[in-house]
């Protein structure tokens, strides 16, 4: 899908094209009835002779299966053709992304697993698309039908009951996840766009990601939601975040699942970007380096579903490739090319998509950490430095808490400008322009050669808002000094919380991490404002909230720098 195809869907950022639309159910006809009329139809995306094939070597279906309440779950079965007497085959279960086609946005791939030899059975969870019930956000209700889903996919004929792997995209990353946690029968799991704490997804650093939580709600369809899920979502809207809120998102985090995991030592497989906007990436991390089996990460270039996309729907997609390799190692089919499977982890750098680093674990990925110091600016400098010399301390930042955003954003829009960085195009931010008494800006020298980052960051600073609340968003920015134009790297939000006005509060937390290099001349800019339309700030506008560096508890940013080889 391209950039132009997702401005059509402005309202919606996770919607697909007309076009894709178009293929989807093209597709969907020619599987039902392989006909040469409708698998023509295919001939204008050039599928023609992939599905004529497919029809050769596997027949497929629509059907409904009934969860033990009597709940009815909209699914599809292709199963391999003319298997010996006695033969069996792996199988492939795939709970669907969030959107109104459930378990229909996986079409594009069930022929290259038809191909490896595979039985697939993909399904929409309860309450999403065409299946009945209530939605519940891959809680427990879903992970009983997911093992349910599996004592109908073993009683098929043919099916190994030994061999049966998890695919899920987003919301089905999660459930294929929190189903692995709870079903030995599931042998090997793959999630794409995955999350592993669904609590820091919605709550970073005190603040809640509002935008992506309003978008997510609005695809889930809040009629159709549970009555406890309807609980949670006016909580969270009214900021409160008790412990019925931790409560509902522990149970949906698979990062609490760990040890399950490492008892059965599962193979995972999980993919994430740089520039996620819906899911925590540092608690994917964590995740991946708890894991003691068999594992693998990858991280890529963009945003939330932007890099198995083009997967999905039948194409070429590192996340896609990844698992069809993945599930032939550890299932014995032959969907892959046959390579063996990227085990520890494999990373784009933004914003080059032909870019390709591999290293065995999280530890040897990551570079050291190097401390810039946060100076005051300069004898006739509008911003302060950032210094590797000593601690600076004495100056203070006041910025004007005014409810509106800056030009310092973590992203324009939601999903598409991380699509956009797919294309090789970031957005283009102009700090030069940003007003100063909004934001504090502090910029490195020029760079004498060309560096870049890897890794993760950590930001101290001491914030005193003039309220008992108060929240800063920090974006480090990649900026040519030529221009005063920049691209981002990397950003965090924190909110504060005092028991009285006016009381200084040191904090020092962690920004997402990043994989980004920088041309030589570049200078680093860490941005500090009180407003991003991407999360609920907490100051009162208007209102002031200053940020010093007092003696001993001096402010800087480390970060994981070093020369590109």
């Amino acid at each position: 899908m391209s950039v132009e195809d997702y401005a059509e869907n402005s309202d919606n950022p996770f919607a697909l094209s007309a076009e894709d639309t178009a293929k989807l159910d093209a597709i969907e006809q020619a599987l039902l009835d392989p006909s040469p009329r409708r698998i023509g139809r295919l001939d204008q995306w050039g599928l023609a002779d992939t599905y004529e094939v497919y029809a050769e070597i596997a027949a497929f279906r629509n059907l409904s299966i009934a969860m033990a309440d009597g709940t009815m779950i909209d699914a599809s079965l292709s199963v391999p053709r003319n298997l010996a007497p006695g033969q069996t085959c792996p199988a492939i279960v795939m709970p669907a992304p969030l959107n109104d086609f459930g378990h229909r946005g996986y079409l594009g791939m069930i022929p290259h697993w038809a191909l490896g030899g595979y039985a697939v059975l993909a399904y929409s969870q309860r309450g999403l698309a065409r299946s009945e019930g209530e939605i519940h956000v891959a809680g427990p209700q879903d992970v009983a039908d997911a093992a349910e889903i599996v004592d109908a996919l073993v009683q098929i004929e043919g099916v190994d009951p030994e061999r049966i792997g998890f695919f899920g995209a987003s919301y089905g990353a999660g459930t294929s996840l929190l189903a692995a946690a709870n079903d030995p029968r599931i042998k090997a799991v793959v999630g794409t766009s995955a999350w592993s704490d669904l609590f820091a997804s919605l709550y970073e650093n005190g603040t809640r990601h509002l935008a992506a939580f309003e978008a997510l709600v609005k695809l889930f369809k809040e009629d159709r939601c549970s009555a406890e899920f309807k609980g949670i979502i006016q909580k969270i809207r009214g900021n409160v975040i008790d412990d019925e809120v931790r409560r509902f998102a522990g149970d949906r985090s698979p990062k609490n699942r760990l040890q399950a995991y490492n008892d059965s030592r599962v193979p995972i497989l999980m993919t994430t970007a740089w520039h996620e906007t819906i899911f925590s990436v540092p608690a994917v991390v964590d995740l991946f380096n708890g894991l003691t089996g068999p594992k693998s990460l990858l991280v890529q270039v963009g945003d939330h579903g932007n890099g198995e996309l083009p997967g999905l729907l039948g194409l070429v997609s590192k996340p896609t490739a990844m698992a069809y390799r993945w599930m032939d190692h550890h299932l014995g089919g032959t969907a892959g090319d046959g390579a063996v499977p990227q085990f520890g982890i494999r990373s784009e750098y933004m914003h080059n998509l032909l870019s390709d680093l591999r290293h065995p674990d999280w530890e040897s990925h990551t570079l050291p950490r190097k401390r810039f110091h946060l100076a005051d600016a300069a004898d006739g400098a509008a911003d302060g430095q950032l210094t590797e010399d000593e601690p600076q301390s004495g100056w203070t930042r006041s910025l004007k808490a005014t409810g509106r955003d800056t030009e310092a954003v973590v992203a324009p829009k939601l999903i598409q400008t991380g699509l956009a960085e797919r294309a090789g195009l970031p957005h283009i931010y102009k700090t030069a322009d940003i007003d100063r008494g909004l934001a504090a800006i502090w910029t490195t020298a020029p760079l004498e050669q060309p560096m870049r980052v890897q890794g993760e960051f950590e930001v101290r600073v001491t914030v005193t808002p003039r309220a008992m609340e108060g929240t800063i968003v920090a974006y480090l920015m990649d900026c040519d000094p030529a221009t005063g134009k920049a691209a981002i790297i990397t950003h965090a939000p924190y909110t504060v919380t005092n028991p009285q006005p006016g009381q200084a509060t040191t904090v020092a937390f962690p920004l997402q991490p990043a994989h980004y290099v920088l041309r030589k001349g570049r200078r680093l800019q860490l941005i500090i404002d009180t407003h991003d339309q991407f999360f609920a700030d907490a100051n009162r506008a208007p209102s002031t909230v200053d940020i010093t560096s007092p003696q001993g508890s001096e402010s800087y940013i480390d970060l994981p720098l070093g020369t590109l080889e």
